[in-house]
């Protein structure tokens, strides 16, 4: 079995500063989404989590490469030699390139400044020695520039690009003599094409891109992912002003150059720019529209009034209401300091979406127009939603109330990072969206979030008092077996699809592109949140579904046979939907055990798995299932010739990492 690496980590740990990771961000995801997840990794989790596995790249960005050492070395520092070496990629820029260097020198002879040292990476197997221009000072554009790069366009093999242009420096370094280890796997991409101020060795060369092992690292010295649009030329001065000036006239060669970069490393780049969108309007409806009214009512202290429109203030974000509610009086306007987005935002730069006030168009008379949510029928939703809950006994209250937009930045987080808005809101009240530009997932990770996907959060109010027969842990699992189960009853004809369960709650398929080679890929990632609030439980339980889309991966529409209709995300919502209300109400009077149990295992893709207990050290142990009062994944310990010693293991989700391809159970801490 094999996964696709589809994450881009960006390092965001001790020494990263935080405008370097943003500029990182922002270009990475410019040019790899939707094909990549580009997202920050933290020192911890680089030393601790299974990240090499789904890894396609690792970015260390700008900053002060001793922090990276400080958090790094050792443990972590091995860890990505490793993984480069096994067919990984590194990516470092300024300060990552230093770090990634056999040597860093660094300001030598200043005695504030000095750094000089050997590196553990030794990626680049020479010196990275720097300023290689002078005037460079920590947090400040007094030193930066608009440097000339000359290009090698026969390394680079890139014919699109400019022989030369003018990229951002503000500190970097030259990589000495770096002609001379081509025999190691060196090559030079480009170099600085004004003479550096530093001895640089023959070439002067800005970036490299060097082989190790099965893998590859590109180190930079100046900045290629900085984009003259995110830079504010008001910064230190009028002379940074021209330096933006001349950065934005040779912003397309630029991002022509970077895209060249990361083809060659081997990543799948967009070759028109992909750039982040705007968030949309939120669309809030009900199955009765007349509800929308009842539930703006429950809201009504959260709302306030500035400039004769309507706000709801949550914690995290600001939403305003874009037609005024007939049941609201006039209040006085109770914030100071609301933000406002004066319109649908330039998403053409590095936003901070908390900042912008999300709008909500409020349907009290009747459901969405189609044109108005052309990517999702409000009509079919609410259509299907009526059919099969017609087909069981439930309340009817998972799927009442839509909240839907076309873009957002995260279902769960519109939910969850607002716990005054969480609060008022009913149980199974959703939120859905056409594309999501923050999603989250388990840990380090987040689910990919493509045009296509279905995505969606889901509120509940657990009982405090139903938390011993009922415990809040076992709904991660109920909605594992709501998605798969909603799945298999779509229509008829669905239910033979290859779709399993992987501990504690990832839906995998087989894979399509490898019949009979038992090859499976994840289809859906599953997040629930909890907090706890006047003797209930606030859950908003996440999901993150490949249902129709053509990438990054496999989607449930690819399994199909030809004779079967492909999915729709209105539909399925529905189906899903409801298999949750319903397992969760069977949950509510009987807990997790017999019929669930039966059921979790009838999916699952662990039976008697031989696994590998790494934080015990190496013990291997036979999976026989999980817990019934936390379910915790228990493990028989195996010894001599796989028999049992007698001994059980018991592993929480939340402390553990099940690296189900390889069979390997790696600890959080």
């Amino acid at each position: 079995m094999s996964a696709k690496k589809l994450n881009i980590l960006v390092y965001s740990g001790n020494g990263a500063t935080i405008e370097s990771v943003r500029h990182a961000l922002y270009s990475l995801r410019r040019l790899l989404s939707p094909n990549y997840a580009v997202i920050p990794v933290t020192g911890d989790a680089i030393i601790k989590e299974p990240w090499t596995s789904s890894c396609a790249a690792l970015v260390f960005p700008g900053g002060a490469d001793l922090g990276y050492c400080r958090t790094l070395n050792g443990e972590g520092n091995r860890r990505i030699r490793q993984y480069v070496e096994r067919g990984g990629i590194y990516i470092g820029l300024c300060a990552g390139g230093y770090y990634g260097s056999a040597r860093c020198e660094f300001e030598v002879g200043d005695r504030l400044m000095e750094v000089v040292g050997n590196r553990e990476l030794a990626l680049f197997p020479g010196t990275c020695r720097g300023c290689a221009y002078t005037g460079f000072k920590y947090h400040s554009e007094e030193g930066a520039r608009a440097i000339p790069l000359k290009v090698n366009k026969e390394t680079l093999n890139a014919d699109q690009v400019q022989e030369q242009f003018r990229c951002y420096y503000n500190g970097g370094g030259v990589y000495v003599d770096a002609d001379k280890y081509r025999d190691q796997g060196v090559e030079v991409l480009a170099e600085y094409a004004v003479p550096t101020e530093v001895d640089g060795g023959v070439s002067n060369a800005a970036i490299v891109y060097c082989k190790v092992g099965e893998g590859a690292a590109l180190l930079t010295g100046p900045h290629p992912e900085f984009a003259a649009v995110n830079l504010d030329k008001k910064a230190d001065g009028p002379q940074f002003s021209r330096v933006v000036d001349d950065l934005t006239v040779d912003d397309r060669h630029r991002m022509e150059f970077l895209k060249a970069c990361l083809t060659k490393l081997g990543l799948v780049v967009n070759q028109d720019e992909n750039p982040v969108p705007s968030l949309s309007r939120l669309h809030l409806s009900s199955l009765q529209p007349s509800d929308v009214s009842t539930l703006l009512e429950s809201l009504k202290d959260v709302v306030f009034v500035k400039d004769g429109e309507e706000y709801i203030k949550g914690d995290n974000d600001t939403f305003r209401l874009e037609k005024p509610s007939k049941w609201l009086t006039s209040r006085l306007d109770e914030a100071k300091n609301v933000p406002t987005d004066g319109g649908f935002v330039n998403s053409d730069r590095i936003l901070d979406y908390r900042d912008i006030v999300k709008r909500i168009v409020a349907h009290e008379e009747g459901y969405p127009d189609a044109k108005e949510t052309a990517d999702f029928n409000h009509h079919a939703f609410y259509s299907n939603l009526k059919h099969y809950q017609s087909n069981i006994s439930i309340p009817g209250n998972f799927g009442r109330h839509i909240l839907y937009g076309e873009v957002v930045t995260s279902t769960s987080t519109m939910l969850e990072k607002n716990p005054q808005l969480l609060q008022r809101l009913p149980t199974g009240f959703t939120a859905t969206a056409t594309v999501q530009i923050a999603g989250r997932g388990r840990g380090s990770n987040v689910w990919l979030s493509p045009a296509g996907s279905l995505m969606f959060s889901t509120c509940i109010r657990h009982p405090a008092e139903a938390a011993t027969r009922a415990p809040v842990v076992f709904v991660q699992y109920l909605i594992s077996l709501a998605i798969l189960e909603g799945i298999k009853s779509y229509d008829m004809g669905y239910s033979s699809l290859p779709i399993r369960l992987k501990w504690p709650n990832d839906i995998y398929a087989e894979d399509p592109r490898k019949p009979g080679q038992q090859a499976y890929v994840k289809i859906a990632g599953i997040l629930v949140n909890s907090t706890y609030f006047g003797n209930e439980f606030l859950l908003v339980v996440g999901v993150g579904l490949n249902a129709i889309n053509a990438a990054p991966t496999t989607s449930l529409n690819q399994l199909l046979p030809s004779h079967l209709q492909p999915f729709t995300l209105e539909k399925l919502l529905a189906r899903i939907l409801t298999r949750f209300e319903e397992y969760y109400q069977r949950f509510l009077d009987n807990g997790f055990s017999g019929y669930f149990e039966d059921m979790y295992y009838r999916h699952w893709l662990h039976n008697d798995q031989i696994v590998t207990l790494e934080a015990e050290g190496g013990v291997r142990a036979r999976i026989k299932g999980i817990t019934k009062d936390y379910g915790l994944l228990k493990a028989e310990e195996l010894g001599w010739e796989d028999r049992p010693t007698g001994k059980m293991w018991e592993l929480q989700s939340d402390s553990n990492s099940f690296d189900f391809l390889k069979g390997l159970i790696k600890r959080k801490i």
